[in-house]
């Protein structure tokens, strides 16, 4: 990393971290340093952001509202590819990395700097996918990455001192008690690791850590009577929902705008899918994950998830599969989930392999449009009913009355007998062998 550099562009929110973080690269770098704060749906006040990164020593704030490209371009993508890495985790954090590195690529394009810093520690997978997503955007660009510079880490082995440089340099921050778990949320999810939870026996969801959820209630606390959803899909993308106090919801939420009418179905923007959806879950107690993971990086961590609306659209998503996919299609699809998930959990979502297997997803797409009727209770989604005007499934054929004419039981004895032949031939062989 040079040291030469004459301004830098960096992630920023606000918080103690990242504005000694904003001080300290314009003091050592004697640099320009830009500000970027990407809204991702996070929800926390942007109000005053841009007058306290100028009061820290930015030149500028940008503040970038991704909220609808990170739904349409990258949640929607990643539920239509099913993928769940290690068959738990949604990638909330993981998905938003590439969102906000293509965000602060192009601030840092357009205002002329010549590298861009984040505060990810030189422990964790962030680091990873902010790094590899700027390599594929903007190969010739410079980064900075202080925790993984000696000179920062002596300089902040802890948080005391961090505020304490904070003082020293008059920075506007509200130096609070900090939590004993670290969080991150956007619109996809929430996550919880770090302090207590590092702990893999610790026990998070009893009563005494329910102040710690955010998106959701728990499964005890959730309503005694079920909630229905129904979910209308187009070539796999969710595009409308209804709901029997739909204007209700949207009362609640009210940054959501109706995009218009499909028979019985209001229309929405992916983002404003996410939103209605998040709603519903939450208070339904849906989408909680505990669980150890495999970081990229070489250890395993444990982590804690709120998904609510993903777990939805996610599950959603599958059952209007199961009526409208081919069977070879749905498998080789599938068989490909472990690898996509990995890919965008170790940060290579720019990189022309998961391109190439999403060009695969799409085309395995074009079939799932229709209508799904999900139950929502106590931490469950619970599939009650799906249609499609492409659906596969045959009552006829699958039917068992009567049905001849539709599908000759018949035929099935020399199929039975052609797939046993392999077996029969190795069994005798056995049996010659012994």
């Amino acid at each position: 990393m040079s040291e030469n550099v004459q301004k830098i562009l960096v992630a920023y929110s606000g918080g103690l971290d990242t504005s000694v973080l904003l001080t300290w690269l314009r003091d050592t770098y004697q640099a320009e340093v830009i500000a970027y704060c990407a809204d991702v749906g996070q929800q926390e006040e942007l109000d005053g952001l841009e007058e306290k990164a100028l009061k820290t020593g930015a030149s500028k704030c940008i503040i970038g509202d991704l909220r609808e490209a990170f739904a349409r371009d990258f949640i929607y993508p990643m539920i239509q590819a099913g993928a769940i890495y290690e068959g738990q985790y949604l990638l909330g954090t993981s998905i938003a990395r590439p969102c906000i590195s293509q965000g602060m690529v192009q601030a840092a394009l357009e205002n002329g700097a010549d590298a861009i810093a984040h505060g990810a520690t030189g422990k964790g997978n962030d680091q990873v996918r902010f790094e590899l997503s700027a390599a594929s955007l903007a190969p010739g660009i410079q980064i900075i990455a202080p925790w993984r510079q000696r000179r920062f880490r002596e300089q902040f082995p802890g948080r005391s001192e961090m505020i304490a440089y904070a003082a020293e340099h008059n920075i506007p921050v509200q130096a609070t008690a900090k939590k004993s778990y670290s969080m991150d949320r956007n619109l996809l999810h929430i996550s919880f690791e770090s302090g207590v939870l590092e702990d893999p026996w610790y026990d998070p969801s009893g009563e005494d850590d329910r102040g710690m959820y955010v998106l959701s209630v728990s499964p005890e606390e959730a309503p005694d009577r079920p909630e229905f959803v129904q979910l209308l899909f187009e070539k796999g993308n969710c595009v409308g929902l209804q709901h029997e106090a739909l204007d209700e919801l949207l009362a609640a939420l009210g940054d959501v705008t109706a995009q218009g009418r499909s028979g019985d179905y209001t229309l929405f923007t992916p983002y404003g899918v996410m939103r209605v959806l998040n709603l519903l879950g939450g208070r339904n107690g849906i989408g909680r994950v505990d669980m150890v993971e495999n970081r990229f990086v070489g250890m395993k961590s444990r982590g804690v998830y709120e998904t609510p609306g993903g777990s939805i659209l996610l599950f959603g998503h599958r059952q209007l599969e199961s009526l409208t996919m081919d069977r070879e299609v749905m498998l080789l699809r599938d068989s490909l989930i472990p690898k996509y998930a990995q890919l965008v959990y170790n940060g290579f979502w720019f990189a022309p392999e998961r391109e190439a297997l999403q060009a695969l997803v799409t085309e395995s797409q074009q079939s799932v449009s229709g209508e799904v009727r999900l139950k929502l209770y106590k931490g469950n989604v619970i599939a009650a009913g799906r249609r499609s005007p492409l659906s596969l499934y045959s009552e006829a054929v699958a039917t068992m009355e009567g049905g001849e004419h539709a599908y000759n039981q018949d035929d099935a004895t020399g199929f039975i007998r052609l797939n046993a032949l392999r077996l029969k031939t190795q069994a005798a062989r056995n049996k010659a062998e012994h």
